[in-house]
């Protein structure tokens, strides 16, 4: 991924220029001088069901979303850049374009759907926050850094309440095994033990995600760097250690150092999408071995001299492991076969439209 342009500071002398938007840099502001007159630039803060909660220079307004926009699918994000339509007069705003994504989360849709659900948007760092007990399940993880190797921003993985783990190192030792090069933090959001290890990552104008299971400590974490209840939270039951949906919106957070949260509701069901790019960097070993093959296409199954294979058999990397890629290979060629399909009825659909209107302009002429 390009290094990203520097968000700059706007001038105290002009409080409503876009640089006083949080994360705002020079590839925005050059992308949103196409607009002229009566159009501001804004970021998305929070989405519902007819509106957005949208950060303009200086306000917090809410903004309908165009009929343009609806009827192609256009649909802003938390995070997103838009640029509104000012209509003063009516003291109302409409969305109308959304400026170019620099990062982009998102996960596959269930079912014959070959639409990716698109999470959140223009992310530098990504928490995937796990927590000690039955949720630290490394086989999630895995298709947690997939998606988010997937969306060009950085992971970080939070293992939260590890003052409930009974060996604290084993955790974090095991967690590590799958995480590659992507760091992995020790936390406890509740007592605030291990945060000032996530200081580096949350910096002026620069936007961190959290993402995990419900239950795992996001609100928690959220509230601990602001020092004030801002999310609600719940205790997880006792039966099986999952949580409540406690965060029922994606929602950005403005942190008093300039840094930039975005809350998202627990994820009950990961499906993969468009990663295959990340499914190769959440198993870099794998990938790394491949090289080695005799084939150059092998798939490690049952192909000779396969050194992915020969390094399960010897115990370098493990069988639940290799299972994994497997299943997440083979999902997301299955993802990669829906969107195809997709985009061939689509074209047929186009096709069709397009015979309609001229069988119809051939009533009509007669010729």
């Amino acid at each position: 991924m390009d290094k990203q342009p520097k968000s700059k500071k706007p001038e105290e002398s002009d409080p409503d220029h876009p640089y006083s938007i949080p994360g705002w840099d020079d590839m925005l502001e050059e992308a949103f001088s196409a607009y002229k007159g009566t159009y501001i630039a804004g970021r998305v803060a929070a989405q519902h069901k007819t509106v957005c909660d949208i950060l303009i220079p200086g306000a917090m307004v809410q903004a309908a979303i165009s009929g343009a926009m609806r009827r192609i699918g256009k649909q802003p994000v938390v995070g997103d850049f838009v640029v509104l339509l000012d209509q003063a007069e009516l003291s109302s705003y409409t969305i109308v374009d959304i400026l170019p994504r620099k990062t982009c989360l998102a996960r596959g849709s269930p079912g014959d759907s070959s639409e990716e659900q698109v999470i959140a948007a223009n992310i530098n760092t990504i928490f995937i926050v796990t927590a000690v007990g039955k949720d630290l399940n490394l086989r999630r993880l895995e298709r947690y850094l997939t998606i988010v190797h997937s969306s060009g921003a950085k992971p970080v993985i939070l293992v939260n309440k590890i003052d409930l783990a009974d060996d604290p190192e084993q955790v974090i030792e095991e967690t590590k095994e799958i995480a590659g090069d992507v760091p992995v933090i020790a936390i406890s959001a509740l007592s605030k033990d291990g945060l000032e290890a996530l200081i580096p990552y949350i910096n002026t104008d620069e936007t961190v995600a959290l993402i995990g299971s419900s239950g795992v400590g996001k609100s928690t974490l959220i509230n601990a760097f602001f020092g004030e209840d801002l999310q609600k939270t719940n205790d997880v039951r006792e039966d099986d250690d999952k949580g409540k949906h406690t965060t029922t919106v994606r929602q950005l957070f403005l942190l008093p150092n300039g840094g930039i949260f975005i809350d998202n509701p627990g994820i009950r069901e990961i499906q993969l999408g468009d990663s295959s790019e990340g499914i190769d960097r959440t198993f870099s070993d794998i990938a790394d071995l491949s090289n080695s093959c005799r084939f150059k296409d092998c798939t490690h199954h049952n192909e000779p001299h396969c050194a992915v294979r020969n390094a399960v058999q010897n115990g370098l990397i493990t069988q639940e492991r290799f299972d994994s890629y497997h299943k997440l290979m083979n999902e997301a060629a299955f993802q990669s076969e829906k969107a195809e399909i997709g985009l061939k009825r689509l074209e047929k659909k186009k096709y069709k439209g397009l015979s309609q209107t001229a069988r119809k302009y051939r009533e009509y002429t007669g010729k």
